[in-house]
């Protein structure tokens, strides 16, 4: 008959067969996992897309809207060339462990899923100990490389900001980032603040009547899966990635439903001119009630009834002779 302590140490044996069961599940699912709970289902599905021109690998001014940073493009057609600051030139991430995330995001998810493999092997900071100590072990590496990762982060941010090139411009437009010259809700146009307008190209409230209803009609055709409308509202570059959405959620069987648009609050960020296309770039807050349901049953799988809020950064582009048309989404951080 086995001794307490041979009983003793087969509970923990099998115990600790148990949480490295666990540790390896968890590894392999929780750099996924993080990157889907990053997504989002509406227009542009919570990715940087579409082209500013010459300014698309140099990052928008900040506005009252959008205070934060906003993330550099990671679906682009443009490709850095002259007058384009190179530096600028990564892709964009989505947060910390967002879609696009970069070598960052990336190194990130896969420390966690190299801490969590650890306990296979006994080894991090506590892999001599075994049961409950292994867990608080894991814990506490966990917390250290994100700590750790948050601070490369920062610094890597601050090391490669992007920094303004216009060398692509026309000679018109400002030789740095616009400053905000449109904030609040108070006197403005719908959701849009009026101040001094000082950009090198004047925006007219017409022009902000304009983004607005842009806003509300994308999401519409979005919803309505309309790629004709698009086409009409959007550029070529930015209907193609509208298609890419639209196809993936074809193949899951979902459809996604943005309704009750209303724009809280925009500011302009800059606008200019390049040869004879004109470019303006807002800050938009707006309520949505985003939904996907799915094909069939008409059940909400994702999302949900209850309104939120998003806060984007559009660009919007004209040529002579035609009205404004989305050029780009990005995302705020």
């Amino acid at each position: 008959m086995p001794g307490i302590w041979e009983t003793h140490m087969t509970f923990s044996l099998r115990s600790r067969n148990l949480f490295k069961m666990i540790a390896i599940v968890l590894a392999l699912a929780l750099p996924t996992a993080l990157a889907i709970s990053s997504a989002d289902a509406r227009v542009g599905g919570g990715m940087s897309s579409g082209s500013r021109g010459s300014r698309t690998y140099s990052a928008p001014p900040s506005t009252t809207t959008a205070p934060g940073s906003t993330s550099q493009f990671n679906r682009t057609y443009t490709q850095p060339g002259a007058g384009m600051n190179s530096a600028a030139s990564a892709p964009a991430r989505g947060g910390l462990f967002g879609r696009g995330g970069g070598f960052l995001g990336g190194l990130a998810a896969g420390f966690l899923g190299a801490g969590l493999l650890g306990m296979l092997f006994g080894g991090g900071l506590f892999g001599g100990l075994g049961g409950l100590s292994s867990i608080l072990g894991l814990i506490i590496q966990i917390a250290l490389v994100v700590l750790v990762v948050r601070l490369a982060m920062s610094w890597w941010q601050r090391r490669h900001a992007p920094r303004a090139a216009y060398a692509n411009a026309d000679a018109g437009a400002a030789p740095g980032p616009q400053t905000n010259y449109r904030s609040g809700l108070a006197g403005g146009l719908g959701g849009f603040g009026f101040g001094a307008n000082n950009a090198p190209l004047e925006i007219k409230p017409d022009d902000y009547e304009a983004f607005e209803r842009l806003l509300g009609e994308i999401q519409t055709a979005w919803s309505n899966e309309d790629v004709a409308k698009l086409h009409t509202l959007a550029t070529p570059e930015m209907v193609s990635y509208f298609e890419q959405d639209l196809a993936q959620n074809r193949a899951r069987n979902v459809v996604n439903k943005v309704t009750n648009v209303k724009l809280l609050q925009g500011d302009l960020a800059e606008a200019w001119r390049e040869s004879e296309t004109d470019y303006a770039t807002v800050a938009l807050r707006f309520a949505l009630t985003d939904k996907t349901i799915d094909r069939n049953t008409g059940a909400i799988v994702a999302g949900s009834e209850q309104p939120g809020e998003a806060t984007e950064i559009w660009t919007f582009a004209r040529r002579p002779g035609t009205g404004w048309e989305l050029s780009a989404i990005q995302q705020t951080n």
